[in-house]
C-alpha cells in the first residue's frame, strides 16, 4: 500500500544576527570608504537568512561586499553572549514582521580617530 504524499513539515524560521560590509557607493556620507550594517534576519537556516538579507539590500540599491553570521539568538548565548532585551526585542520583530531589521550601522573612514 502507497501512502499518499504528505507535505513535508517547514522548519520553523529563526532569527540570524548577521553583519553585512558595504563597499563606497553614492549613498554614503562624505569621506567614508563603506560601511558595517548589524541585520537581524529570519529564516529557515543560515542560508536563508542571508539570501534574504542580500536580496533586501539589492533591491534598495545596496551592494553588499561581505555577510558574516553570528548564528540564532539560542547559538549565540550558548556561544556566552550577553544579549541585551532591547537587542532581543528587534529579533523578535524581525520574526513576527519576517522582515530585515537593521540594528547598527557603522561608516568606516580611512582617517583615523583622534583621542585628543
Amino acid at each position: 500500500m502507497t501512502k499518499p504524499n504528505q507535505p513535508t513539515a517547514k522548519p520553523p524560521e529563526q532569527v540570524y544576527t548577521l553583519l553585512v560590509e558595504l563597499g563606497v557607493s553614492d549613498d554614503l556620507p562624505k569621506g567614508a570608504t563603506g560601511a558595517g550594517l548589524l541585520l537581524y534576519a529570519p529564516g529557515v537556516d543560515e542560508a536563508s537568512a542571508v539570501r534574504d538579507a542580500v536580496a533586501v539590500l539589492k533591491q534598495a540599491d545596496v551592494k553588499p561586499l561581505d555577510v558574516t553570521s553570528y548564528g540564532t539568538l539560542a547559538e549565540r548565548q550558548a556561544a556566552g553572549d550577553q544579549i541585551p532585551p532591547e537587542e532581543q526585542e528587534l529579533m523578535a520583530r524581525a520574526l513576527a514582521e519576517n522582515a530585515v531589521i537593521v540594528a547598527q550601522k557603522t561608516w568606516f573612514t580611512d582617517e583615523a580617530d583622534e583621542d585628543d
